[in-house]
């Protein structure tokens, strides 16, 4: 299985938010899955919220990853990532009333069909997975004429095309198990 990977370093600006839905809402275009709008919105809303939470929380500069499965397992399903350098854990709060802050992850949590986090070198990387019944068909599409034959070989290296896109095969077998955060009893 191959991934279509995407990129976005983020400063530590909380006017990178917008720069990065708007960055995410393009990526979506190009890969085709905006077909589905709730999808497309519902994506660009966890982007959102990751990378405030990153921005704001840590005060550190932080990465943005889309992902987009090319097999068929994973046709349709996009995997967002923030990785930043700070390594404490998130913590899920839940607002209550007027409270302005506070329901991130909670948001994140409730639209996402999975999500975690796990340690990476000094920081964390926080990651979520949307389902879509095969929105990004056109990755697959998109991914042979950025670098055809590319990842013929099972050993094949990243093919580096457009600024910001990597096209690598799947690594989920080698990265470690990802860490699942506490609901509230």
């Amino acid at each position: 299985m191959q991934v279509l990977q995407m990129q976005l370093e983020i400063g530590a600006d909380p006017a990178e938010v917008g720069r990065a839905r708007r960055w995410a809402r393009a990526r979506l275009a190009g890969s085709g899955a905006d077909r589905d709008e709730q999808l497309a919105d519902t994506l660009v809303l966890i982007v959102s919220e990751l990378v405030t939470n990153a921005v704001v929380h840590t005060g550190c500069p932080a990465v943005l990853r889309m992902l987009f499965g090319l097999g068929a397992a994973d046709a349709g399903t996009v995997r967002v990532e923030v990785a930043d350098a700070c390594a404490t854990p998130p913590m899920p709060r839940y607002a209550e009333g007027e409270d302005t802050g506070g329901r991130g992850l909670e948001l994140v949590e409730g639209l996402a069909d999975r999500w975690g986090w796990q340690p990476e070198g000094a920081g964390k990387r926080i990651w979520c997975e949307v389902d879509g019944a095969g929105a990004c068909g056109a990755c697959g599409a998109a991914a042979a004429a950025m670098a055809p034959g590319a990842l013929d070989a099972p050993d094949a290296p990243a093919v580096r095309g457009l600024p910001g896109v990597v096209l690598v095969p799947d690594g989920r077998g080698a990265r470690p198990e990802p860490q699942a955060l506490p609901h509230p009893a």
